[in-house]
């Protein structure tokens, strides 16, 4: 088994990402699966365009894209992209999309095909906070999450992809009062956790637990 695995290049005011640092110190084989590692670049349609051709290189089973959430307290898998681009800031090309369509013939949405609430279950076990999530927002992260899945609706049948926030680094939270930060240590130790379960749950649906929130 092949699971590609993308972290996004710094982006706005900070000068590092800790998905990229994170993926970057990912074990090369995770219970038996080839883990590939790539940056990719923090631009709509760039984005995309170095997956695809990732993913016609490698051919991998699966994709995990990660990205950055300022904000957030744990790791946290999305369950959902949408057809939508609407920038709060510019990207590194300079491009600021505001209620753009993702692509014309697509679905308004997507749901994602991996194991969202065991990769949450096997997260929280390895003591690290997690939840599900069911925004990506409107940045680039839901951008690569929806052009992925739009991938497997038109050409890659058998591909199964998803997309997991992480929060700030410490050093980014310096000048960030009250801001939530996890280390790069529990980052990586996540992500491995939750690729583990991807691959636990490898033809199998995703467990039963309650996953909702209220708001």
């Amino acid at each position: 088994m092949k699971i590609l695995v993308t972290g996004f290049d710094p982006f706005g005011n900070d000068k590092i990402n800790p998905a990229i640092e994170a993926v970057k110190k990912l074990p090369d084989t995770i219970n038996d699966a080839t883990i590939i590692k790539l940056e990719i670049p923090t631009v709509f349609n760039q984005s995309a365009q170095v997956v695809h051709q990732a993913i016609i290189d490698n051919q991998p089973d699966y994709v995990l894209n990660i990205g950055q959430a300022g904000g957030r307290f744990g790791l946290t898998p999305e369950r959902v992209a949408i057809n939508l681009d609407d920038g709060r800031i510019a990207d590194n090309a300079g491009f600021q999309p505001t209620d753009q369509v993702i692509q014309a013939d697509g679905q308004n949405a997507y749901f994602t095909q991996l194991p969202v609430k065991a990769m949450v279950q096997a997260i929280k076990q390895a003591g690290i906070p997690s939840s599900l999530s069911t925004t990506a927002g409107t940045y680039v992260c839901n951008h690569i999450m929806y052009q992925v899945q739009y991938m497997i609706d038109k050409e890659f049948p058998t591909l199964k992809a998803g997309f997991m926030h992480i929060p700030f680094l410490p050093d980014q939270v310096v000048n960030r009062p009250n801001t939530p930060s996890l280390s790069l240590v529990d980052d990586v130790a996540g992500i491995t956790a939750a690729i583990g379960a991807i691959v636990d749950r490898d033809g199998k649906s995703d467990i039963s637990i309650i996953g909702g929130s209220l708001n």
